[in-house]
């Protein structure tokens, strides 16, 4: 789905804002800079939301999720390896997390902890930077779901502190459900899924790009096929 220029204004000022300052801007932030009234911008977020390019709040008037970044706190804290850099954002999944390292182009630090055993977890990960190998990460759903609640999706895309720690958790909680891939191959998704996303006049990605990328990346057969 093809967005049009004045709602692309409004999703790059979106992306511009999280990119800079780690949140969302308020609805008044928008028609302020876009020069649109409220209820126009309240409508060019409904078609950003229609084309997936955002995640909008439970009552449709605030910026949710534009992924990879969100504007609630979530599972992970991701902030720039460099030390200088004081930006901080939620990552909303940990492929999100990658993604916003992807989508900012530079190396950064996620925290997170362990769904199993509640261990802390600290990785570094960049554009050229792979995460620890030992990590994994569950995706809960298959892909052809996910945009059912793709928040309550993301939210439950976690990161373990070992692939054994995946396959136990979902033993003793979501029995023959999900898939559990190494954080590497994660990684190597997120640079492709949303390397582009703070590029100027960006489109959303068509379903034959984006079930692509998972092939590129070895995510295929049933689960992996998006709707």
């Amino acid at each position: 789905m093809t967005v049009g220029s004045s709602a692309q204004q409004v999703r790059d000022l979106v992306y511009k804002t999280f990119a800079r300052e780690g949140r969302a801007p308020s609805l008044a932030e928008m028609a302020r800079h876009t020069g649109a009234e409220p209820q126009a911008v309240l409508q060019m977020l409904q078609a950003l939301a229609e084309a997936h390019a955002i995640v909008l709040s439970p009552d449709g008037d605030a910026i949710r999720m534009a992924h990879p970044f969100t504007a609630a706190p979530m599972a992970f804290v991701v902030t720039p390896a460099d030390g200088y850099d004081d930006r901080r954002w939620w990552g909303g999944c940990a492929w999100d997390s990658f993604g916003i390292s992807a989508a900012l182009g530079i190396d950064v630090r996620i925290d997170t902890a362990c769904p199993y055993c509640g261990a802390q977890i600290t990785t570094s990960a960049g554009p050229e930077v792979p995460p620890d190998a030992e990590l994994a990460v569950r995706f809960p759903k298959p892909a052809s779901e996910w945009w059912n609640d793709v928040v309550a999706t993301c939210t439950m895309i976690r990161m373990f502190c070992h692939r054994s720690h995946a396959e136990r958790w979902t033993s003793e909680n979501a029995p023959d459900q999900g898939y559990i891939a190494d954080a590497p191959t994660v990684w190597r998704l997120a640079g492709p899924w949303y390397g582009d996303r703070l590029d100027p006049g960006f489109q959303p990605h068509s379903r034959e790009h984006n079930q692509q990328l998972l092939e590129n990346c070895g995510l295929t057969g049933s689960f992996w096929q998006l709707p």
